[in-house]
């Protein structure tokens, strides 16, 4: 528990540090992944975000060695408040009340997966076929980045309105959701020796999962708000472990009725949540002219 905590303390820390330096930084985009290196690289206060989120790192592999993975899930959920709190008190930030609404269904909604999946056994999986961790993985990086792409070519349309960043963390939220399968995996071969690890998938996802992960989060955190993107991202990446992540590593669906009703109701109304947010920021209301402000 105190490792989930922890984890949860850098990760939200990590992210504020590095929107605060992205906001210093010229435009960086996805189609110069060159370029955005060496700006973010040469940024103190973006590489100290980044080894706070390394850090981090560290913390959820002691968790998930230490506990199944429906009750991590509901230890990192709490990260939510934590974010949304900094990036008020740091960033600025503010959400409107649809948006404060929308989060706090979230926030309800992923309890409701987690508390579906705290079933008697405190059991702790260390194994998943290979093969279903391909099948689950592979299908979700592609949509994530089909999904990013997408995105990127309608922001590029000079009469929409600025995005939120909804579309953004979900895209990112699928690959870090990956990442998070892959975290689980590398846990679980630790004890098997280098050798046993390398010929695991789990390095190989870190590895992809890391370097489009990075260049994509980094973009759109640049573009969008930390309160927005960052709790969308954690949605997505809690839902695809709570749920996928369960299921293939072996912990069965709840047999309770109960339980399962929470977990069909929690998923849904997280994905409802998702889909009914909204896509733009409102467009900035346009001054006043000469003539409106001469009295008649």
């Amino acid at each position: 528990m105190v490792a989930a905590l922890l984890a949860n303390v850098l990760y939200s820390t990590g992210f504020v540090l590095e929107k605060r330096a992205l906001s210093a930084l010229p435009e960086v985009t996805v189609r110069k992944p060159a370029r955005l290196l060496r700006l973010v690289l040469g940024s103190p206060l973006w590489i100290g975000g980044s080894l706070a989120l390394a850090a981090g790192f560290g913390a959820q592999l002691v968790v998930y060695r230490t506990l199944p993975i429906a009750a991590a899930q509901g230890l990192f959920v709490s990260g939510l408040v934590l974010l949304v709190l900094l990036s008020a008190r740091l960033l600025g930030e503010e959400t409107s009340g649809r948006e404060r609404y929308a989060l706090g269904a979230i926030l309800a909604a992923l309890l409701m997966v987690v508390l579906s999946l705290r079933e008697g056994s405190e059991k702790v999986s260390r194994a998943a076929p290979y093969p279903l961790v391909l099948l689950v993985s592979v299908p979700s990086l592609a949509a994530g980045v089909w999904l990013y792409r997408a995105t990127e070519r309608r922001a590029r349309n000079r009469h929409r309105l600025p995005t939120t960043g909804v579309e953004y963390g979900v895209a990112v939220g699928l690959l870090y959701g990956v990442s998070s399968l892959a975290i689980k995996g590398v846990s679980s071969c630790l004890t098997g020796g280098p050798l046993g690890l390398l010929r695991s998938p789990y390095p190989y996802l870190l590895l992809f999962t890391g370097v489009f992960g990075l260049v994509m989060s980094q973009a759109a955190l640049q573009r969008c708000r930390a309160s927005l993107i960052v709790p969308v991202c954690t949605t997505v990446t809690c839902l695809f472990t709570a749920v996928l992540g369960t299921l293939s590593f072996g912990e069965a669906l709840p047999h309770d009725p109960v339980r399962l009703a929470l977990r069909l109701t929690g998923t849904a109304l997280a994905v409802a949540v998702l889909l009914t947010m909204p896509k733009h920021d409102a467009a900035p209301e346009p001054a006043l002219g000469a003539k409106e402000l001469t009295p008649p």
